[in-house]
């Protein structure tokens, strides 16, 4: 039954792999909100594998290299390709080389780089250094939907603008890595008090999926930024 109970969150985790692997599929063949849809499971999967690892006590540095492994291509290759669609597919004001739209797997460098940076970081138990690639990877993700639901022609123009797409990548790779404290959504007591950064947080995302669709996603993930810088400031006060 230990053996069994060993290999649950295991299992979960190739899950979540399974579901990045087939959000790059359907990435491939330009269905994003599909994509999007199958890396949302690998990332709601990711979040329950350390969970039964922590609930039957079996957490083990394989169960910390596959995670890592699985989240390289859910948060880390599938972000990066659907980037190298968006620049594909975008005005050419840069470069009209087919090669260009190469820059979009910078994602996926700066993702490996965070991935493997969090392995070894002991400062990122209870909070997050640099923003997490799921996150990061929601943020992407959901571009080309807002392309595809939206209704605005200037958030059209700039989606599909090369050099606003370039800002996104670099910004992207420095906010991935960056020496940036974001808090973390865990809930540690279960008082109004203790969680009240959270539940800001969630109550906002909330109204801003509501209000916006798909378009509320990436407004989540720059007011969690945005939330943390002001809380840290707070704090430091």
């Amino acid at each position: 039954m230990q053996t069994i109970k060993k290999q649950i969150p295991n299992l979960i985790t190739l899950l979540n792999l399974f579901s990045g692997c087939i959000a790059l599929v359907y990435a491939a063949e330009s269905n994003f909100e599909y994509a999007f849809y199958f890396v949302c499971l690998g990332i709601f999967l990711d979040f329950f594998d350390g969970f039964f690892a922590r609930l039957f006590n079996v957490a083990s540095p394989l169960g910390l290299q596959l995670d890592s492994l699985a989240d390289m291509v859910t948060s880390g290759v599938a972000p990066g390709y659907v980037m190298f669609m968006m620049l594909k597919n975008s005005q050419h004001e840069i470069s009209t080389h087919p090669m260009f739209a190469y820059l979009g797997f910078l994602i996926t460098l700066g993702s490996c780089y965070r991935l493997a940076n969090f392995n070894i970081d002991t400062r990122q138990t209870e909070s997050f250094i640099g923003l997490p690639t799921p996150a990061n990877t929601l943020f992407i993700l959901s571009l080309p939907l807002v392309i595809l639901y939206g209704d605005s022609l200037l958030i059209l123009e700039l989606l599909t603008n090369q050099y606003f797409l370039m800002a996104i990548i670099v910004g992207s790779v420095y906010i991935l890595n960056a020496e940036v404290p974001l808090f973390s959504l865990k809930l540690k007591k279960f008082t109004i008090k203790d969680n009240l950064l959270q539940i800001i947080f969630l109550l906002f995302s909330f109204v801003f999926v509501l209000l916006f669709h798909f378009g509320g996603v990436p407004l989540t993930i720059l007011f969690y930024i945005l939330l943390s810088v002001v809380n840290n400031k707070w704090i430091k006060k």
